[in-house]
């Protein structure tokens, strides 16, 4: 089966995410779409495995098999949390709402060893800028500010919530370079040190519910076989 193929007729989920769901889109934003398709399961009993994830088939798009999307959310993945949390839902089936239901089992206390991580990997980034060019890419400092206020708030309260709400204003005056690098980087130690005050204490558990995500794994490769198998029936 081709790769777009899955995606085009076994998408579960779909949103929009990037500026647009953050709420720091303007005028020049891209759409970036993001989904997850579930890969029928006689395709694993092959020795050619479906693909983890699909680029494609739309410019800014981009989709990951069911079971790798788990994994990486179980793992704290940013990337793949937001993309679970995004208030753009473009498509959700029964099996995407399912999801979607169990996106409070995939949050733990791990979100701040991931998030901190690759926080601390795009500021290296900021800091070559600052020593080869005298100045940071701006855009790439404010969605660190992003980030790292959304990675305090969910260690403060539990929840994930991307869109920016008040913080607009602000976050766009950095993207367009008018805050001085010493406030920046001043509100960049500043949160960083609020997450580490707020996993202490923070009401989310040390781990996810794996096996909750894992039943819910299994139940839709079961429901997969099975409707594969009424097809094959005269």
């Amino acid at each position: 089966m081709h790769p777009e193929t899955l995606v085009r007729d076994h998408t579960i989920y779909a949103c929009v995410m990037g500026s647009r769901a953050f709420g720091l889109a303007t005028a020049d934003s891209d759409t970036d779409r993001r989904g997850v398709f579930l890969a029928p399961t006689p395709l694993f009993w092959r020795f050619e495995k479906p693909p983890t994830h699909v680029e494609g088939p739309a410019e800014e798009q981009f989709s990951w098999e069911l079971e790798r999307f788990c994994e990486l959310a179980l793992r704290a993945n940013p990337n793949i949390l937001e993309c679970l949390h995004s208030p753009l839902v473009e498509h959700a089936d029964a099996t995407g709402r399912e999801l979607l239901a169990l996106q409070g089992a995939f949050l733990s206390r791990r979100a701040h060893t991931t998030f901190t991580r690759y926080a601390h990997g795009q500021r290296r980034r900021l800091d070559a800028d600052m020593r080869t060019q005298g100045a940071p890419r701006w855009k790439h400092a404010m969605h660190l500010l992003r980030l790292l206020t959304s990675a305090r708030d969910l260690l403060r309260t539990g929840a994930l919530t991307i869109d920016v709400g008040d913080h607009r204003d602000s976050l766009l005056a950095v993207k367009r370079g008018e805050v001085p690098w010493p406030e920046v980087d001043a509100r960049m130690t500043r949160l960083v040190e609020e997450s580490e005050r707020a996993v202490r204490g923070s009401p989310l558990p040390e781990e996810p519910d794996r096996r909750r995500v894992e039943d819910f794994l299994v139940r839709t490769r079961q429901a997969s076989a099975r409707q594969d198998a009424g097809r094959d029936t005269p």
